[in-house]
C-alpha cells in the first residue's frame, strides 16, 4: 500500500516556476514508478511527466518538455516536479501516481493517487 500527499501548488504569474512535491508512505516506495497527471476544468486528465523506480528513466509530455524536471529521492519517500516558465495553459489540479508497472502510470490508470493540488498560472 502506497498513500501520496501533494504539495506545493498556488498562483504563479506566466513565466514564473513552482515545485510540486509528493510525499509517499509505504516502505516500498523505491520499487514503484512514479507520475504526475493533471486536470484542467472541463478537461480529460493527462499525462505530464513519469519516473522510473530507480529515477534512470524519466517520460515527458510534449508540451512540458524543456520546461518541467521530474525527480525522486527514494531516501525521502519524495517524488517532485519542478515547473519553470509556466504557461496559464498548465493551470490544472496536478496528481501525484505510483504503480509497479510504469506504462500504467503514464496511461493514466496507477493503482494508487494522492488528491491533488491546484496550480494556477496568471497571464
Amino acid at each position: 500500500q502506497v498513500q501520496l500527499v501533494e504539495s506545493g501548488g498556488g498562483l504563479v504569474q506566466a513565466g514564473g516556476s513552482l515545485r510540486l512535491s509528493c510525499d509517499a508512505s509505504g516502505r516500498t516506495f523505491s520499487s514503484y514508478a512514479m507520475g504526475w497527471l493533471r486536470q484542467a476544468p472541463g478537461k480529460e486528465r493527462e499525462f505530464v511527466a513519469a519516473i522510473s523506480w530507480s529515477g534512470g528513466s524519466t517520460n515527458y509530455a510534449d508540451s512540458v518538455k524543456g520546461r518541467f524536471t521530474i525527480s525522486r529521492d527514494n531516501a525521502k519517500n519524495t517524488l517532485y516536479l519542478q515547473m519553470n516558465n509556466l504557461k496559464p495553459e498548465d493551470t490544472a489540479v496536478y496528481y501525484c501516481a505510483a504503480d509497479l508497472s510504469s506504462l500504467r502510470v503514464r496511461s493514466g490508470a496507477a493503482g494508487y493517487w494522492g488528491q491533488g493540488t491546484q496550480v494556477t498560472v496568471s497571464s
